[in-house]
This record gives C-alpha cells, structure tokens and sequence, in this order.
C-alpha cells in the first residue's frame, strides 16, 4: 500500500492512501494495521478523514483500546 506523507508542521503528519488498493478485508487488515503501528509508536491517536471531509473522521487508532475503531456509521 502506498501512502503518501506530508509533514505540515510539528504536530499534524497528514499522508494520503489510494482507496482503490484497500478493495478486500485483507487490504484493509493493512491499513488498520499501519494505523495502529504509527499511534502505537507515537502513543497518540491516528484519524483517517475522509478526502475533503477534514474533522469528520471515519477509523482511528484509539490509544485506550490499542485498536482501530470506526468512528463514523456506513
């Protein structure tokens, strides 16, 4: 999976990931995973908005729960 970074300052990393690879429950296993892999190394959260729809995000990694929840309804 590619994922695009760009570093806008010292506290937001924002990175962009083309939804066309994420087709299939193994896909987004990955992605889940990565996301989980960087809060876990920061010890932060990490939301995943939707393109365009900044503050309104769909999975995130929880620090509490050490697990990526969704944060949106379908």
């Amino acid at each position: 999976m590619l994922a695009i970074f760009r570093f806008l300052d010292d506290e937001v990393i924002d990175f962009d990931v083309d939804l066309r690879e994420l087709q299939g429950q193994e896909r987004l296993d990955v992605l889940c995973g990565f996301l989980r892999e960087i809060g876990q190394r920061l010890g932060r959260p990490v939301l995943m908005d939707g393109e365009g729809a900044y503050g309104h995000p769909i999975l995130g990694f929880d620090v509490e729960t050490d697990r990526v929840v969704l944060l949106m309804e379908p």
